[in-house]
């Protein structure tokens, strides 16, 4: 990877972290870094608190915090300030002695141990954002809590190795350090704890890797041998052409050890999404306690799946040493129960579990995703675990992409959603004299990505504590209920879906705005107050209250809100900024607001009470409600139009303005790694954009797949490729969807509006007005137009 790959991307990362006063803040730097590390699975969300505490006397610094799910793990966040100084050179960003970073660490470790002994109780006022993160590690309560504290160093800048002519990226790990603090019990006996203390750099090399995987998460590898002075023992009972399989028991002591050191990064993702992590399943703490030998009878085990191994053969048996890609694909639970078991106190040296190591092989990447997702499913077949497919290639969340790109705005501008990570930074990449243009055509106000989402449209809803969890519990809720496999039905991905889903972001994101951040900002419980104030607005004004419910498409309608339910909204922020802190049993605010019984406290206080009958707030909603009207006009909406498909006609669009040139030229760059397969497809695309051939929806998903894969492995071949974009054919795309839109959102007659165009493209005198006509019945019978009708639209020159 060539470094300036990195540098290149910290100038992007700090773009995005700008204030509009240009001003870069290192609690923004840690609000754009978060999401790639909870894709990365380091963290289970990208929620943190706020706890800034600097003494530059005594070399103490952090930023802020957070716990993990199941409460054991306190997570700190350190930024490296250096690296964000403007004036930075590329000398500077380039680090390669693990001493730089040291020094960063040790002023975390400080405040740590400082801490953990009381010196800083006394340090900061009761207001101070850190106040509560000291009085907790001051605390017996929060020393027995937790038995992993993790050190996250945010840093700008390349970690490089200085050898030859140009620097290599290289990755540093540091040693595990070992807290001891001495608790005094209630019964006034002393004990010793340990913690163990974990340090990991997040680098430029870390977050651009994370994203050009498309925000897979981080591979886990675990190396048995150095972990624990031996393999593991298993026998081999399939050896298939994708897959082996081996069959070991493993010590519970060995498991529970990878647990703490591994936490929830070694489940899979939708095994993730389900476990309650808190307590103990009692059938399990009981055979632990009374009857440990008769464990591995009683238990089903553990299945788990990995990409790669280093196994030797032993006689018989065959040695484990490492798996790459660990993943515990059935069997959370019982992991989970064996390691709070021990941390309540119960001897868990006699119990074994049986586990089924499956390793896929032989597979290209798709293969092997599909082939790990099917054992996660079918391992899964008897328990709770959904079925609803969480990736990107969800066909839900594929329609909802179709809707962003044909689907304008009253005012005609788009928004861009980013079904897979990274989706918005390889457009730019592939077409780099056209990033203004996509800056300025598509600006972060009006991108989201689908784990944005998630949190934006369960946000209207009556689980605000479940949003301000977020991570992979909220995704899996939400892919359900888009998809009807949590129990309700799933719904019409259409026009009116879609107008009410991104009504949903503008109101969390306008309402994120107005509670501000720094400063000026109304609290310090942004990331609570917003969802919980969504969710009293949703829950006071649905339609079984009001007989005529909150209408979302107005938002879209008017893009933003209104002054008056702008200003009745701050003042329910702030009421619901005080109602937290009142209701919350904890001085942890921000943490106590993922508890369900905070909001079962608060919807029924007296004061919402009293705010929701005021007239501030049954004002501003009125003009908000649906009425008769508004739903006919939308139910004649629905009867008059047929919906349109354009997701395989916008693909093509995407294709043919690439030009024909561009897969000349990128298949000659990949020559060499193209099977015969691949190479013919390659061969197909450029036929088709030559002889004005719509291209099918597999070569358009080939198209996609290859240009990701491409930007992850090796993203300077389209630095390459000098090939301007021809712009003229999303021109085109642009018009027809314009009308389109115009027509559908004003309930014009659509073969009329494409006739008065074709008038116009007459008069002006251009070549095939009549192509006007064809497009208009094709949208009326509800088809979408063909590749020819939008050259003929653009009269574009297509066969460069």
């Amino acid at each position: 990877m060539d470094i300036q790959e990195y540098i290149n991307y910290r100038d992007d990362l700090l773009d995005e972290t700008r204030d509009e006063e240009g001003f870069i803040s290192e609690s923004s730097l840690i609000n754009a870094v978060l999401p790639a590390m909870s894709d990365a699975k380091l963290i289970d969300s990208d929620d943190y608190s706020d706890a800034f505490f600097c003494n530059y006397p005594e070399n103490i610094k952090i930023n802020g915090y957070k716990f993990n799910e199941s409460e054991e793990r306190l997570q700190l966040f350190i930024v490296n300030e250096s690296s964000l100084f403007p004036n930075a050179t590329p000398e500077d960003l380039l680090i390669s002695q693990k001493a730089h970073y040291d020094a960063l660490f040790a002023k975390a470790i400080k405040f740590i141990r400082k801490s953990t002994r009381r010196h800083l109780i006394d340090d900061v006022q009761e207001a101070h954002p850190a106040k509560s993160l000291i009085n907790f590690l001051s605390s017996v309560k929060g020393i027995e809590q937790i038995d992993v504290i993790e050190i996250f160093l945010i840093s700008a800048t390349a970690t490089v190795e200085i050898r030859g002519a140009s620097p290599q990226p290289k990755q540093i790990d540091f040693e595990e350090e070992l807290l001891k603090v001495l608790i005094t019990k209630a019964d006034r006996t002393s004990v010793e704890k340990k913690i163990s203390i974990y340090k990991r750099l997040i680098d430029l090399n870390f977050l651009f890797n994370v994203l050009i995987s498309q925000g897979n998460r981080e591979i886990l590898e675990v190396d048995f041998v150095s972990l624990f002075g031996e393999g593991i023992q298993a026998i081999r009972a399939a050896d298939e052409q994708h897959f082996e399989s081996y069959l070991c028991v493993l010590p519970a002591p060995m498991l529970a050890d990878l647990y703490k050191r591994y936490s929830t990064r070694m489940l899979e993702k939708n095994v993730r999404s389900f476990l309650q992590f808190k307590g103990v399943n009692q059938g399990i703490r009981d055979t632990i306690r009374k009857t440990p030998e008769y464990f591995i009878a009683y238990n089903n085990g553990l299945t788990v799946t990995a990409v790669g191994a280093i196994t030797e053969q032993k006689g018989e048996l065959t040695q484990i040493s490492s798996l790459k890609d660990f993943q515990i694909v059935n069997g959370g639970q019982t992991t989970a129960s064996i390691y709070f078991s021990q941390k309540d106190g119960l001897d868990i040296s006699k119990i074994k579990i049986m586990a089924k190591v499956n390793i896929a092989k032989n597979a290209g990447e798709e293969d092997l995703n599909e082939l790990i997702s099917n054992i996660s499913k079918f391992s899964n077949a008897q328990s709770k675990v959904s079925n609803a497919d969480l990736r990107s290639r969800n066909e839900q969340l594929i329609r909802i992409k179709v809707m962003s790109e044909s689907t304008l705005t009253p005012s005609g501008k788009k928004w861009f959603f980013e079904r897979f990570k990274g989706e918005f930074d390889t457009l730019q990449r592939k077409n780099p004299r056209s990033k203004a243009r996509l800056n300025s055509e598509f600006p972060k106000k009006r991108r989201f990505s689908k784990e944005g989402l998630a949190k934006y449209y369960m946000s209207w809803g009556g689980q605000p504590y479940l949003v301000k969890k977020g991570g992979d519990k909220v995704f899996r809720i939400f892919i359900e209920e888009i998809s009807g496999t949590g129990g309700g039905k799933a719904p019409v991905i259409d026009r009116d879906f879609f107008e009410a889903m991104i009504a949903r972001v503008i109101l969390f994101r306008e309402l994120e705005d107005i509670y501000g951040d720094g400063r000026n900002a109304i609290g310090q419980l942004r990331s609570a107050v917003v969802p919980y104030t969504i969710s009293v607005l949703h829950n006071f004004t649905s339609e079984s209250r009001t007989g005529n419910g909150f209408d979302l498409q107005k938002i879209w309608q008017r893009e933003g809100l209104e002054k008056d339910i702008r200003s009745m909204l701050t003042d329910l922020m702030k009421l619901m900024n005080e109602l937290i802190k009142k209701y919350a049993a904890s001085d942890d605010y921000g943490e106590f607001s993922k508890r369900k019984e905070l909001w079962d406290l608060i919807i029924q206080s007296t004061e919402l009470k009293e705010f929701i009958r005021s007239n501030t707030f049954q004002d501003a909603v009125k003009k908000y409600l649906m009425t008769k009207e508004d739903l006919q006009k939308r139910q004649h909406r629905k009867t008059k139009f047929k919906p349109v498909d354009f997701s395989n006609l916008s693909a093509n669009i995407r294709i043919f303005s690439r030009r024909a040139e561009f897969y000349r030229k990128l298949r000659l760059s990949l020559i060499e790694s193209l099977s015969a397969s691949e190479s013919k497809k390659f061969d197909h695309i450029i036929y088709s954009i030559g002889n004005l051939t719509d291209i099918s929806d597999s070569y358009c998903s080939f198209e996609q797949e290859m240009t990701n894969k491409i930007r992850s492995e090796n993203p300077e071949v389209f630095d390459r490729i000098d090939v301007d974009e021809n712009n003229a054919w999303l021109k085109a795309f642009d018009l027809i969807t314009t009308i389109y839109n115009q027509c559908i959102e004003n309930g014009q007659d659509l073969i009329s509006a494409f006739q008065r165009q074709r008038e116009i493209a007459r008069q002006k005198g251009l070549k095939y007005d009549s192509v006007y006509d064809e497009i208009g019945k094709s949208l009326k019978e509800g088809k979408a137009p063909t590749i020819r009708h939008i050259q003929s639209v653009g009269n574009i020159s297509w066969k460069s």
